[in-house]
């Protein structure tokens, strides 16, 4: 194997779908400087020029949608249909980050004190490391990258090595849509390289999605430099069944919340905790919708459930829904059930009722298609087994009961409570965690925010005589 050059398997086909060339270490200083001038340049421009670039970002992005949602199933198996959505949503992600970019980033002036003229400037950073993960490449990407454009920034990406060719097509739209010269970057790098990139001085900021122990590297490489990095490093989301719930509303959004995708989502729902009173029927109704997926060619319409990006996730997958049988839990989803392919990293569906709490499919992040259940006998009950995870990326709670799903949201341990929702992004609220979920924001002003530097200007106009 040519180890200058990264091969793209097609998780359906099993075969090699792309061949690229990888960034060579001694081509890392030459992406940061080209990076930099164009910084220097760009962080000049008026905001409202920055909107203008971003919004013919998205019109280019759009005319090359088929492409770019075919691409995407070939190279992480999710069924076109949910790519083609995926492509969706990055528009309006980015046009929402687009139409408050001017406000957000405006000049903040304090009260009127007299000799003084005081206020707070929004200043870009300059060079952004954006690391994007695989499973929802187009949003995770876009996150980062229109928001660190529109606040002054010049971005390299570095994607996945599953789905390298959707940070192409975010630096081809730039290109296409008149960005100047290497302000928005593609590199296909490998690990090492990737490592190169972090620690050069032109660098200012890094935003890296993936795993914990990724997000671990990533501080062990930028430590000694004094630069901010953000990190999104999963989950394990609980979801909570009330039983004054809309029950049919309920089941159908916790099954689509923790399988669409192949459950292959940080803020998919991984546990489900529900009121005892209605528990059986719940569990009972969930096993139903979880049969209705169907599994094949991600290309084909028909298909719900692609096959996992990952060769290797199913073991693990497999194991923690044999824990969790072995602990007591009742295997009411069995993965026979199932027509699977004979080709491609097909995992069927599982679903495992009475799941105790202690056990790794309620502990552990599965990201894949395999979900556990619990009854609960009280809102405390519920609250502590929610909280009782390293995790906290989002949780949710499904009632008819506004103040009860107050009450119950502001214990959790989380960046983004739900009532009636989950596996879900506003814009134009801050995407964040706590505990081993990571640190920082993204979209919202909060997330523009985080791609800047303050600085203060204390200006004195009436010297004393």
């Amino acid at each position: 194997m040519n180890q200058n050059e990264l091969r793209i398997v097609n998780p359906y086909t099993e075969q090699v779908a792309f061949t690229l060339p990888l960034l060579g270490a001694d081509q890392v200083d030459l992406v940061v400087k080209r990076a930099r001038t164009a910084f220097l340049a760009w962080k000049e421009t008026a905001v409202s020029e920055r909107v203008a670039l971003c919004r013919r970002f998205m019109a280019e992005f759009e005319g090359m949608r088929d492409d770019i949602a075919r691409n995407l199933t070939i190279q992480m198996g999710k069924p076109l249909s949910q790519s083609v959505n995926e492509v969706g949503g990055l528009l309006g992600r980015s046009e929402h980050m687009a139409s408050i970019a001017e406000a957000a980033l405006a000049d903040e002036w304090l009260p009127e004190k007299p000799g003084f003229q005081r206020y707070i400037l929004h200043e870009p950073l300059g060079v952004v490391v954006d690391i994007a993960a695989w499973n929802y490449p187009l949003l995770i990407a876009v996150n980062v990258i229109v928001p660190a454009v529109l606040a002054g920034n010049a971005v390299i990406i570095k994607h996945s090595s599953r789905t390298p060719l959707c940070g192409e097509a975010f630096a081809e739209a730039f290109r296409r849509a008149g960005a100047p010269e290497y302000l928005v970057q593609n590199v296909v790098a490998s690990h090492q390289v990737t490592e190169l990139l972090m620690q050069h001085s032109g660098v200012d900021h890094v935003s890296f999605t993936g795993s914990v122990k990724g997000g671990h590297e990533v501080m062990q490489s930028t430590a000694g430099r004094f630069i901010d990095v953000g990190l999104e490093l999963g989950g394990k989301d609980p979801a909570y069944v009330c039983a004054d719930a809309d029950f049919d509303y309920a089941v159908a959004n916790c099954v689509d919340g923790a399988f669409y995708n192949a459950g292959q989502s940080c803020c998919a729902v991984e546990r489900v905790y529900v009121d005892k009173s209605i528990y059986e029927r719940f569990v009972e109704a969930y096993a139903a919708g979880v049969r209705q997926y169907m599994l094949g060619d991600p290309m084909s319409a028909e298909t719900s459930i692609g096959p996992l990006a990952s060769k290797g996730a199913a073991e693990f997958l497999r194991e923690q829904v044999a824990s969790a049988v072995s602990a007591g839990g009742r295997l009411v989803v069995d993965p026979k059930e199932f027509a699977t392919p004979s080709q491609g990293w097909f995992l069927a569906p599982a679903v495992v009722a009475d799941a105790p709490q202690s056990c790794s499919l309620m502990q552990e992040e599965s990201f894949g298609p395999v979900i556990g259940i619990l009854p609960v006998s009280s809102d405390e009950e519920a609250i502590r087994h929610m909280n009782d995870s390293p995790y906290g990326l989002t949780a949710s709670i499904w009632t008819s009961d506004l103040d009860r799903a107050i009450r119950v949201g502001e214990r959790i341990e989380t960046g983004t409570f739900y009532m009636n929702r989950c596996d879900f992004l506003d814009p134009a609220l801050p995407w964040c965690g706590v505990k081993d979920t990571g640190r920082g924001a993204t979209l919202s002003a909060y997330g523009l925010h985080h791609l800047t530097r303050l600085k203060s200007m204390h200006l004195r106009t009436d010297i004393p005589s």
